[in-house]
């Protein structure tokens, strides 16, 4: 006798399926190649400013319009990382899946203490704005003897994350040996509230540069082409999402 719980179960299966992979190509593909890159902007464009918190401070009183935007690049390359962080786990996971999900799941950890960090800098600018540098200074020395513990337990994360990570493309022959290095560089980008850059910081980050672009670049030029209403509706979406953001 046929089970009628079992038959409608096989009829409500779809008989074609979809290999569907998330971020998927594009998204991967973009993150790849332009989430480094906007790193090393932000990297960059606040070299010239000393490394520490007050001088970070100091640096954004005389020059606001710099360091705001230097600030906001890094962030936007931060926030953009994440796919690209997805679409190298799942290559390492083809062959070594638990340095995949370890060095992935400790990085994404890690960019989600780097936004935090960023809101922080964000209002103690604001702070700079309307109170003055000194008492700017002053709220952010007090935050740093009492740091929001959830986030700072992360810190280390991020660290051993991207070593984890190179580890497994060297070992999964996603990456060779010289990309793989220059991914484990971004070990040592510092972590924290109001950090600046340094000649080691730029190093770091053209790493990741160096291990993600090339491989953006192959995955966009591999990807199917993407559907005209698509590719047409992305620029409004993303001017509508900017507006309706400012509208706040």
């Amino acid at each position: 006798m046929t089970n009628p719980t079992r038959r409608w179960y096989h009829r409500s299966v779809p008989s074609d399926t979809t290999d569907f992979r998330f971020p998927g190509p594009w998204l991967s593909g973009l993150s790849l190649a332009v989430a480094p890159i906007l790193l090393l902007a932000g990297t960059l464009l606040r070299l010239g400013t000393p490394f520490f918190f007050p001088h970070q401070l100091a640096g954004y009183d005389r020059h606001p319009a710099l360091m705001s935007a230097a600030y906001a690049t890094f962030l936007a390359g931060v926030i953009t990382l994440w796919p690209a962080v997805l679409a190298v786990a799942a290559r390492v996971g083809a062959t070594r899946p638990r340095w995949a999900a370890g060095g992935a799941a400790l990085v994404l950890l890690g960019l989600f203490a780097r936004s935090f960090h960023y809101g922080v800098d964000t209002f103690a600018f604001s702070l700079v704005d309307s109170a003055g540098v000194g008492a700017a200074t002053s709220a952010v020395a007090q935050y740093y003897t009492h740091p929001e513990y959830v986030v700072a337990s992360l810190d280390a994360g991020i660290m051993a994350g991207w070593v984890v990570l190179a580890a497994g493309c060297y070992l999964s022959r996603t990456m060779g040996a010289v990309r793989s290095v220059a991914l484990a560089l971004m070990a040592g980008l510092m972590i924290g509230v109001l950090k600046g850059s340094t000649v080691a910081s730029v190093v770091e980050v053209a790493g990741l540069a160096v291990a993600f672009v090339p491989l953006g670049v192959r995955t966009l030029a591999t990807a199917p082409r993407p559907r005209l209403v698509v590719a047409v509706a992305v620029v409004p979406l993303a001017v509508f999402a900017v507006v309706f953001g400012q509208l706040g």
